[in-house]
């Protein structure tokens, strides 16, 4: 008896249509969309040069990169600073992942165009990342790709959500931890004690 077939397996790029267009295909790579997609790594590096800068005015060069070094050294050693700036570096990486799984998985429109991560943000299990799709792209090719989208961001699983308002819009739950999971194992001491092992033959002495 043959297997079911997935109702999914026609989202799957390896049943593409269009094959020949992947010759010609070129990803649209505006100014805009760069600044976009690297808009926290140039607010980030925007904000440092400027406070680096204004030091340099006020102290000496070796002063300003002291000053630097322990305010960066200060805000990884207090947890909850860490913790932050853990979370947000994961958020990014994540949006980048995502971006080049759409590119790699053919997640894209037929002129080349990326769909857009509107919005990430980390929550308790991980990220959580509002995606736009553009006009050809829809909710089943994000759930025919989870695996994907797991694998490229470094992550136990990725799950969709469907908007209920829009269609145009899916939800990409990025889960890295189960927050349900035990994390000490206490052994009960109620449980039975296993009786000591037999000596072997050769160790008994008449």
């Amino acid at each position: 008896m043959p297997g079911k077939t997935s109702n999914r397996n026609h989202r799957n790029h390896r049943n593409n249509p269009y094959v020949l267009d992947d010759l010609a295909f070129r990803v649209h790579r505006s100014a805009a969309g760069v600044i976009w997609r690297m808009r926290t790594e140039l607010a980030t590096l925007t904000t440092v040069t400027a406070g680096f800068a204004a030091l340099i005015h006020v102290i000496a060069i070796i002063g300003a990169a002291i000053i630097l070094a322990t305010s960066t050294a200060l805000i990884m050693a207090v947890p909850q600073s860490r913790r932050f700036v853990i979370r947000r570096a994961w958020c990014v990486l994540s949006r980048h992942r995502m971006q080049r799984v759409f590119f790699e998985t053919r997640m894209h429109t037929r002129s080349g165009r990326l769909s857009l991560v509107l919005r990430i943000h980390p929550t308790e299990v991980g990220e959580r990342a509002l995606i736009w799709c553009r006009a050809g792209i829809c909710f089943e090719d994000f759930e025919a790709h989870t695996g994907e989208i797991a694998a490229a961001c470094y992550a136990r699983e990725a799950r969709v959500e469907r908007s209920k308002r829009w269609a145009q819009i899916v939800v990409v739950h990025i889960v890295r931890r189960d927050t349900l999971a035990a994390h000490n194992v206490i052994p009960s001491g109620l449980a039975p004690q296993l009786p000591a092992p037999a000596p072997d033959d050769e160790h008994i002495t008449a």
